[in-house]
């Protein structure tokens, strides 16, 4: 009886000490990071300069997946269902945040299937129009869509995305009657704009900027509370005449609920120092984003408040998921 006892109790101590041991050998094995929306999007951006980051820190590779549609859902249903050891991980964007009240069922629970590793960064987003619509600022924009109800049509990355939300914002706030065209993501969006085909698209700053700065699109106004040092010229929503106009698109790095907190505070650690690197502020910079590190109970709470924040808005604005 002693001897049986001695076995079992020695089985229990091999097997409380396997996690432990599975969390102190993290990472042994390629991270993937999804993304919501296609290759050459900002959150994409965002995701493919922090992986490469946490690859040299972590030593193993960090991969980045595209799964963009269903506005950003079937990216984040995959994370929510994958197995919580810190190998599966989601990029997420404010559309996070957005489909909880956007969406009459999700596949997933917003709040409560997922742990906040870190807020990575905030990017301003910018109103683009076509060179060739003919108007020079806000006032204008918002002059021909009362003239043409209707007629005019604003681009997103996908229904429930920032783009499409701020879009909703902005019809909202200024009255007008202009048509929502979703896409798969930000390039084909931004095409469409720089083509003529759509009349305006609220895009992720640096996605954005070469084409402004090459003059194949017009920058109307920049949707935070200040002008973007990388557009200084560009006035804000609210300096364009739409006081209480403000949007600040953020991305930030989840993980399924149950993965061990161990795990959630390395990655976190890692994604820290990375965002403290000259080279990735400036990378960064480059695209128009701000480094923004929050840690993963300070990011979680985060979430909650723009879920409720976005809550508000979606209702407001009548917007649904098509």
């Amino acid at each position: 009886m002693r001897k049986s006892i001695g076995i079992i109790a020695i089985f229990l101590a091999l097997a409380a000490a396997l996690p432990t041991s599975a969390q102190d050998n993290y990472p042994s094995k390629p991270i993937r990071i999804l993304v919501t929306l296609s290759a050459g999007s900002q959150v994409d951006f965002l995701a493919r300069v922090l992986g490469s980051k946490l690859t040299e820190a972590l030593g193993q590779q960090v991969i980045v997946e595209n799964r963009p549609g269903a506005g950003g859902t079937i990216a984040t249903a995959a994370v929510a269902g994958a197995a919580p050891d810190g190998y599966t991980l989601l990029m997420a964007a404010p559309g996070h945040a957005i489909n909880q009240s956007l969406y009459a069922r999700l596949p997933y629970r917003t709040l409560d299937d997922f742990a906040g590793v870190a807020l990575v960064a905030r990017v301003p987003s910018v109103l683009i129009v076509p060179t060739t619509l003919g108007v020079a600022n806000l006032a204008e924009l918002s002059a021909m869509a009362r003239a043409k109800p209707g007629q005019l049509n604003f681009g997103s990355p996908g229904v429930g995305s920032g783009g499409h939300l701020a879009g909703e914002q902005y019809k909202l706030s200024a009255k007008l009657d202009i048509v929502h065209v979703p896409y798969k993501g930000t390039p084909e969006a931004l095409t469409d704009t720089i083509g003529g085909q759509i009349q305006m698209f609220f895009a992720p700053l640096g996605a954005a900027l070469s084409a402004v700065k090459d003059g194949r699109v017009r920058a109307i106004a920049v949707t935070t509370a200040e002008r973007s040092p990388a557009l200084p010229e560009t006035p804000t929503m609210i300096e364009a005449g739409l006081a209480g106009y403000e949007i600040d698109f953020w991305y930030g790095l989840l993980a399924p609920r149950k993965t061990p907190k161990a795990i959630v505070d390395r990655l976190s650690l890692e994604v820290e120092k990375a965002l403290a690197s000259p080279d990735m502020r400036e990378r960064l910079l480059s695209q128009g984003a701000t480094a923004s590190y929050l840690p993963p109970a300070r990011f979680d709470g985060f979430i909650a408040s723009e879920v409720e924040k976005y809550a508000v808005l979606v209702k407001a604005s009548g917007a649904k998921a098509e």
